[in-house]
């Protein structure tokens, strides 16, 4: 900013400052859970859907604050089918299971029972099934010799 002399020469007392509370939210409509549920299902159930988009949602999802439904989890998986794109399935689910975060003990099984009859339709094996949850070239440990 470019301040003119005149303003600097002026008393304190003459200068009055205003200060506008603003608040930072959109100020839209919030969004339900099963309308945002309904928003992603319907999202991953469409017919023309690539696989930029596949992934585009995905990454979308695991950038949230939130571990995915599994009717959305279902949905994935059947649009990870349609744009032939098997690992991308199998990083999803690692991923869902990460979210569960220190509940992963109690969520990650209800994940799994919900969706196994997609997984087993789809031909879709989950991480543990494809030994992904163990290191590949793991030795045992000296101490335990």
């Amino acid at each position: 900013m470019v301040f003119s002399g005149h303003l600097l020469s002026l008393p304190k007392s003459r200068i009055k400052v205003t200060v506008v509370a603003v608040r930072r939210s959109h100020g839209g409509p919030v969004e339900s859970d099963e309308d945002f549920d309904n928003r992603y299902e319907a999202f991953f159930n469409r017919k023309d859907i690539d696989g930029w988009e596949v992934r585009k949602g995905m990454n979308d999802l695991c950038g949230m604050d939130l571990i995915p439904d599994p009717k959305i989890i279902k949905a994935a998986m059947h649009a990870c089918r349609r744009v032939n794109d098997y690992s991308l399935a199998v990083r999803f689910l690692e991923a869902c299971k990460e979210k569960c975060g220190p509940k992963v003990g109690e969520i990650y099984p209800y994940i799994i029972q919900e969706i196994k009859p997609t997984l087993v339709e789809l031909g879709i094996e989950t991480p543990e099934e494809l030994g992904y949850d163990k290191p590949e070239l793991a030795l045992q440990n000296v101490f335990d010799m």
